[in-house]
């Protein structure tokens, strides 16, 4: 018997629980002999939530995606009732603009009890193009933030697209 397959058995045997996939259950008995060759597979899946999933794909994007002086990051950040926009440069740890749902001037022209719409997304992203235009920022690297490229995200980076940033 290899060494592994001890182990596994030792524990089975004395009803410890392994994190290691499968598990297998060994039906009660009173000697602590060698478990019977009849054990029960359970299989249980891992359960994330959507939030974790959502970080995990932002994280992978992140490796790809780098703010820097002359092409700063994008960020998009969304929420069920708001929606924040950044632009960072990664080198220095700065943020050079920034646009949400938050501010008074996009606050005050929709009336949304909600949650921002894609109208609302539009106008984050003519603000957020406006105001680097201004700070002389033109070329950005969009990153979505782990969200799918699709409604708010999608139209608030053609918004921006059509004001002036370039991806």
């Amino acid at each position: 018997m290899s060494t592994s397959t001890w182990f596994l058995q030792s524990a089975l045997a004395s009803s410890q629980q392994l994190w290691m996939g499968p598990k297998f259950v060994a039906p009660a008995s009173a000697s602590t002999q060698r478990p019977r060759p009849s054990l029960s597979l359970v299989v249980e899946a891992k359960a994330t939530t959507r939030r974790e999933d959502r970080t995990a794909r932002h994280s992978r994007i992140r490796k790809k995606v780098e703010g820097t002086p002359e092409r700063p990051r994008l960020c998009v950040f969304r929420s069920n009732k708001h929606l924040y926009v950044q632009v960072i440069d990664d080198t220095k740890m700065h943020t050079l603009a920034s646009a949400s749902t938050m501010q008074k001037p996009i606050s005050e022209e929709f009336d949304y009890s909600s949650g921002a719409t894609i109208e609302v997304a539009k106008k984050v992203g003519e603000v957020i193009a406006k105001s680097c235009l201004e700070k002389g920022i033109t070329k950005v690297a969009f990153d979505r933030g782990g969200y799918p490229y699709h409604g708010r995200v999608e139209a608030l980076a053609n918004a921006a697209r059509e004001n002036g940033l370039q991806f």
